[in-house]
């Protein structure tokens, strides 16, 4: 297969997507990560493990990051920002896989939430 192609291809097509779409794309990479995370703990690969939730959470500092601050609704998705990139740190310090089950459904209705605006026209 043509790699350069293929890369090309790629970033046309994330070239061409909505803010809306886009988002939706970062929130699908954090769950996945997630979940590489979960399965990686149950099989103690450490390293794949400590990859994915570091990449987990410079998702959500590249969402924190892009929050526009003349929208109230900024301020909240803020604090709910550092509230799962702390519980993040938490998950990768300990090793935690109760605080990874809890973190993950949360992000999860949080896309799913951004998902359904998306679709109402709102995003």
């Amino acid at each position: 297969m043509d790699m350069h192609g293929y890369q090309e291809y790629k970033a046309q097509s994330i070239n061409t997507m909505t803010q809306g779409e886009l988002l939706l794309l970062l929130y699908d990479e954090l769950i996945k990560r997630l979940t590489r995370a979960e399965i990686a703990l149950q099989k103690q690969d450490f390293p794949l493990f400590e990859q994915s939730v570091i990449r987990s959470r410079e998702i959500l500092r590249y969402l924190d990051d892009t929050l526009d601050p003349q929208y109230p609704i900024s301020r909240d998705l803020h604090r709910l920002y550092d509230f799962f990139s702390y519980e993040l740190s938490r998950v990768q310090v300990g090793r935690n896989a109760k605080v990874l089950a809890e973190v993950k459904p949360r992000l999860t209705e949080l896309r799913d939430a951004f998902r359904q605006a998306q679709k109402a026209g709102g995003v």
